[in-house]
């Protein structure tokens, strides 16, 4: 990363990675490559998938299509970046680079907690209000609610970055992770960052507790509305529905919360930097079989691909 004043700016910063340790270089390089590559593999076989077979063509399989495709762009923002690191020898990042992945990461990241509360929605509305269902949840309706996530995401975004770039960079070029983030940038500025860190931590509630309020609100309902189903057998079918959509909400947000909703001064490199690979790199690895494995509409789907690419 470059070290930056209010009125000049010279090059060179540093992205310190998983570990300095040379020792862990190679085994940390082959870990990420080979979670990086499932992470693009499988998620394009949910898209593909989902494409190819019509009985899948509904709100829920929209979103997670959707879903998908920004866990690939949000990896991919990181992953290559910190591969190409692990190898070099100085580990550099110019300022504008630094800046321009905190934007994309910010926004795709921004962009699966929306898609997330969308399906959150989604499911509320068929367990709760299935004959309003249809008109609710409307191919207009989801193409709206994606493009609303979208603009959300990407002023978030280009707010938090133009934030950023005032912050002035004097001393040390060594930022303690193995991409820009907020915390650990923040931490390396020599300007007065109290007021920077409130701003952040302000409008971080309003993008990401928004949505996650969102998904809690709608499984209440969700919840209330299945204990008055007579039958164990309904409930079961009622729960199975969204079983892995909350098995990701817990791991994506669960990391995230304890990352991002805590002071700069209790920020640690090494609990953070386990974290964030969480929501960052396990997390979109694991969707697609989260999401294919207990589902048998997507295994439907994926034998159906499968059986398209041997024709």
């Amino acid at each position: 990363m470059e070290t930056k004043n209010h009125s000049s700016s010279t090059s060179a910063f540093v992205l310190l990675g998983l570990s300095s340790n040379p020792q862990l270089q190679t085994p940390l390089f082959a870990i990420f490559l080979s979670m990086y590559l499932v992470t693009i593999v499988g998620n394009m076989l949910i898209i593909l998938a989902i494409r190819s077979d019509s009985r899948l063509h509904t709100p829920m399989y929209f979103f997670l299509s959707n879903l998908s495709f920004m866990d690939i762009c949000f990896t991919t923002v990181i992953v290559p970046k910190m591969l190409g690191n692990v190898l070099s020898q100085t580990k550099a990042i110019s300022y504008v680079g630094c800046l321009v992945q905190m934007y994309f990461f910010m926004a795709f990241g921004n962009t699966d907690s929306y898609l997330l509360a969308s399906m959150a929605i989604d499911r509320l509305m068929a367990i709760c209000n299935p004959f309003h269902y249809n008109a609710a949840m409307s191919p207009r309706h989801c193409l709206l609610m994606l493009l609303g996530s979208c603009t959300i995401s990407h002023l978030h975004a280009l707010f938090r970055v133009l934030l950023m770039s005032h912050l002035s960079f004097c001393a040390s070029h060594v930022i303690k992770h193995f991409f820009c983030d907020t915390q650990p940038v923040l931490k390396l500025s020599c300007s007065d960052t109290s007021s920077s860190q409130i701003v952040v931590m302000t409008e971080t509630l309003a993008v990401i507790v928004t949505p996650f309020l969102c998904i809690l609100f709608s499984y209440l309902r969700i919840i209330i509305a299945v204990l008055r189903i007579p039958s164990a057998a309904g409930k079961w079918k009622a729960f199975s529905t969204c079983g892995s959509h909350l098995t990701v909400v817990a791991l994506f947000y669960g990391s995230v919360i304890y990352v991002y909703f805590r002071p700069l001064s209790m920020y640690s490199v090494v609990r953070d930097r386990v974290a964030t690979v969480i929501y960052t790199v396990v997390t979109p690895m694991l969707n697609p079989f989260i999401y294919s494995l207990r589902n048998k509409d997507m295994k439907r789907g994926l034998r159906k691909l499968r059986d398209r690419i041997h024709l």
